[in-house]
C-alpha cells in the first residue's frame, strides 16, 4: 500500500532524503555501511534516501543516532518557538482531547 502524502511533504521528505545521502557520502560511508550502522538493509537506507514516506520513524531516529546528531530532535517542534503554542496559555488547554461523536441519523 502507497502512503498517499500531500506535494509539500513530499517535497520536504526529498529534501530531507538528499540531506541523509549526502551526509553519508561526506562521511564516505556506503549505502551498506550506513545499513549496518542502523540495523537496517540497503534497501531501507535507499528508501530513506529516496524520501519514501512509508519508511518508519525510528530508522531516521537512528541515521540521527549514527551521524551523531540525535540532539536534532529536541529542535522539532519546540514549543518555544511554535507561535500557536506561545499564544496559548498553557493553564487554558485541555488535559485530553476526545474525539468528536457523530450524531448521524
Amino acid at each position: 500500500m502507497t502512503k498517499q502524502v500531500s506535494p509539500s511533504s513530499a517535497r520536504a521528505l526529498k529534501r530531507l532524503g538528499f540531506h541523509i545521502s549526502l551526509s553519508r557520502r561526506r562521511r564516505r560511508w556506503s549505502q551498506k555501511d550506513m545499513a549496518e550502522q542502523i540495523g537496517a538493509s540497503v534497501s531501507t537506507v535507499r528508501r530513506l534516501e529516496a524520501g519514501d514516506p512509508g519508511i518508519a520513524l525510528q530508522h531516521l531516529v537512528s541515521v540521527l543516532s549514527a551521524f551523531g546528531e540525535l540532539d536534532q530532535l529536541n529542535t522539532l517542534l519546540d514549543t518555544r518557538r511554535d507561535a500557536v503554542c506561545l499564544l496559548l496559555q498553557d493553564g487554558e488547554l485541555p488535559g485530553r482531547i476526545r474525539a468528536r461523536s457523530s450524531n448521524v441519523r
